[in-house]
């Protein structure tokens, strides 16, 4: 019996030792994993809730769908190694609600940069709102890419702020370019003066109508919320008109175009990209009906990479479904973003600290650098250019409301 004991302790020690050696080795391997693979703190800035949470909530499902795409695959490289492995390090959103109130993103963004350490920052699709960020953003050197607003002073200016979508200027002309295509020559103008977008979009195509052989018989105005535009309608139903450019956001535009269906105004309608959302139809209904404007994506594009990101986006959401404008702009900016940071050149990413202020500022300007750098970037929105401007150089779409559906008509490519 005693020699059976000693026999068996020896083999006993051993699978000790083996059990504890395991133990070790994968504590200190997921010690080294939580060292190396620290999150790379994103900033998002969206109206969630308010009265335009349908753009907010229509962009978050686009930079979740690319978060989530980045982070199954393991996260963002950015040029470290162990043991001959690429560690990727996975993308966290810090995301802040607006609530679509003026004054409210000024403060949202101080704190994610300042509380949240952030690297980078999206938002949003408000210019406004936009322009409260961009400042801030600016002073701290921290990258911020709007991923659909148009206000062409957003990066004037400021060195550190992109847009990943088109200027309210390029918007304006391409809609006048259009509507002189169809032999439409005398153009009425209804624009939001509250908002600089539908000023600016308004100015643009004024200018470039008027340079193609266009007469404004009717230049008029309302401020954002308004309810009623009787007043204005009845003015452009008596001026000649046979066309009217609506350059406003949906929430506005839909009850326009219901009171001009009501007045009997039967004019051909164009807007800009502030209509690319669902509520413009449920509101509008089929006083929308052949209405055409500018925005950024269809999901009709035959491009390939528009197909394959809609049948994606179909799997997720159900067959009936289809990416509005804002999802697709901002699945870009966050993929637009990732790519950046990997190309970001870092002088010893082996040491990287983000909770390091001064490592921190280092990295941020080496995104920074690396979003300027980008060249033709494969996107579903188009192929992206960053200009000097730090404005894309990308196409445009036209799409048509027929059906009670945003239908694709064509792509252009602005000047």
């Amino acid at each position: 019996m005693k020699h059976t004991v000693l026999h068996f302790l020896p083999s006993l020690w051993i699978t000790i030792c083996a059990f504890f050696l395991q133990s070790c080795q994968k504590k200190v391997t997921k010690e080294y994993e939580k060292e190396f693979q620290e999150p790379i703190c994103i900033g998002v800035f969206q109206s969630l809730s308010g009265t335009e949470a349908c753009f907010g909530q229509d962009a978050m499902i686009g930079i979740q769908m690319a978060s989530d795409g980045i982070n199954a695959q393991g996260g963002i490289l950015i040029g470290r190694e162990s043991r001959g492995i690429p560690l990727r390090h996975p993308i966290k959103l810090i995301v802040r609600d607006n609530q679509s109130k003026a004054g409210e993103t000024s403060a949202i963004v101080r704190e994610l940069i300042g509380r949240d350490r952030v690297v980078a920052l999206i938002g949003e699709v408000s210019s406004g709102r936009t322009l409260e960020a961009a400042p801030i953003a600016q002073r701290h050197r921290v990258p911020l890419i709007a991923n659909a607003a148009s206000n062409d002073r957003i990066t004037q200016g400021k060195d550190f702020v992109f847009r990943a979508s088109y200027s309210d200027s390029q918007q304006g002309q391409v809609v006048a370019k259009y509507m002189r295509s169809l032999g439409k020559s005398h153009a009425a103008i209804l624009m939001d003066v509250s908002r600089d977008s539908s000023t600016t979009i308004a100015n643009s195509f004024q200018k470039q109508f008027v340079l193609l052989g266009g007469r404004i018989v009717a230049d008029l105005a309302y401020s954002g919320g308004d309810k009623d535009f009787q007043a204005q309608l009845t003015t452009i139903r008596k001026s000649g008109a046979d066309c009217l450019f609506l350059p406003g956001y949906y929430t506005d535009c839909a009850t326009s175009l219901k009171q001009a269906q009501l007045l009997g105004v039967k004019l051909d309608v164009f807007g800009a990209d502030g209509w690319d959302a669902t509520d413009l139809i449920r509101i509008a209904k089929e006083s929308a009906e052949g209405a055409v404007f500018v925005s950024a994506f269809s999901a009709e594009d035959p491009d390939p990479v528009v197909r394959s990101f809609v049948q994606n986006f179909q799997r997720k959401y159900g067959k009936e479904e289809e990416p509005m404008t804002f999802t697709v702009t901002a699945f870009d900016t966050l993929m637009l973003l990732a790519d950046a940071i990997e190309r970001a050149r870092i002088d010893n990413p082996q040491n990287l600290n983000f909770q390091d202020v001064s490592e921190l500022k280092k990295f941020r300007q080496a995104v920074r650098d690396a979003l300027s750098e980008t060249r033709d970037y494969k996107g579903v929105s188009g192929r992206i250019t960053f200009k000097a401007s730090r404005d894309p150089r990308k196409p445009l779409v036209l799409l048509h409301i027929r059906n009670g559906k945003f239908r694709f008509l064509q792509k252009v490519t602005p000047e």
